[in-house]
């Protein structure tokens, strides 16, 4: 039994596992506990955007060829129009949940965490955390816990300045890519996602406002994309999770940190929910070592920003769909226009760069 830490993380997902390898990295002593067992699924879209790939090869992780697929950029298809561009930089890795979590995992045991897993924590207390029933002793707490926290209710950090649901649902098929960018389909109030994660196998994810919305009624709407799965081989039951954007007043209190989806989140239109937890993971280390939480608290705040705008921008889309009508031919009309906005989606263009190009895709839309 643990009875002493540097650092007890509570979840042990990602972003729990991305938090104990950055505070290994700083050489604090680190125990994780959750109350599963791995490996630990997660409806999601499955793609590692190239800034996301690099926020975890900075924890010293690299995923295998043989578990992933690589898609050179991103594909947006609506109403029989298809626009497309590459990363300016690297590419996206398709990888199953499953997949990045196993290999987290080895890189966590590696670095020197202790993994608890089977082990519920039920409360926080003045000198640490309760498990089991008794005391493990720790300088910092952090809660990592998901989406419905239980640390930032234990911690009072429950209050938010923004609070939004979508519902997300995913599907894996035994199916060849057919396109070497990962696909974003709109449709009708809802957004279908193809990701390659093997040679011989896709991800298909729909998110919707609708919580009652199915991929097997959504597909109707995608005639295509039906057609391409006619036949294929369903490779995992369908599996649903609710996507939040969510923005907290405070993300720290005391000796207690969160992280991940815990700390709030962006919608899942944007892909960039395991990224923002790798790079939290990086900065609250850096945090631990000033002894500020404070310092993490800015920081976190200032991470979120550019996923913020665009997913504001994306969801704006699906609201309206003559202002998506517009906007894709927009693009189709001038490519250049769509790379850049991929550019600064993965963090190689700054957010000041909208303004000149929302001048420009505004006089597009207007004369496309």
């Amino acid at each position: 039994m643990v009875k002493e830490t540097d650092v007890f993380i509570i979840g042990g997902g990602p972003a729990g596992l991305a938090a104990a390898i950055a505070a290994r990295q700083r050489g604090f002593s680190v125990v994780v506990a959750d109350g599963t067992r791995p490996p630990i699924d997660k409806p999601c879209g499955e793609g590692l955007m190239p800034d996301g790939r690099a926020a975890l090869e900075n924890l010293g992780i690299t995923i295998p060829a043989e578990n992933s697929h690589p898609f050179r950029g991103i594909c947006f298809v609506s109403e029989g129009v298809s626009v497309n561009a590459s990363f300016p930089q690297g590419s996206g890795l398709g990888v199953r949940r499953t997949v990045l979590h196993r290999i987290m995992i080895e890189r966590a045991e590696a670095a020197g965490v202790t993994l608890l897993w089977h082990s519920p924590v039920t409360g926080l207390l003045p000198e640490g955390v309760l498990l089991g029933g008794q005391l493990v002793r720790s300088r910092w707490v952090v809660g990592a816990d998901g989406g419905h926290s239980l640390v930032r209710k234990w911690a009072g950090l429950d209050s938010y300045t923004s609070n939004r649901s979508r519902f997300a649902f995913r599907r894996h098929y035994r199916l060849a890519p057919w396109n070497d960018c990962m696909e974003l389909h709109w449709g009708p109030r809802c957004q279908l996602y193809i990701t390659p994660v093997a040679e011989d196998e896709v991800c298909v994810a729909l998110i919707s406002r609708d919580p009652h919305l199915r991929l097997d009624a959504a597909l109707s709407a995608f005639p295509e994309i039906t057609a391409r799965l006619r036949g294929a081989q369903p490779t995992s039951p369908e599996r649903g999770a609710i996507s939040v954007t969510r923005t907290l007043r405070r993300v720290y209190r005391g000796r207690v940190a969160l992280i991940g989806d815990a700390s709030g989140a962006v919608d899942a239109i944007t892909g960039e929910g395991l990224c923002l937890a790798f790079r939290q993971a990086v900065v609250l280390a850096e945090s631990f070592s000033r002894s500020n939480l404070e310092h993490y608290q800015q920081a976190h705040r200032k991470l979120a920003r550019r996923p913020a705008l665009m997913a504001q921008l994306m969801l704006a889309l699906d609201w309206k769909s003559s202002l998506r009508r517009q906007v894709m031919r927009a693009f189709a009309s001038d490519p250049r226009l769509f790379s850049r906005m991929l550019a600064m989606h993965v963090g190689a263009l700054s957010p000041a760069n909208l303004v000149a190009d929302g001048l420009a895709l505004g006089w597009r839309a207007l004369t496309a």
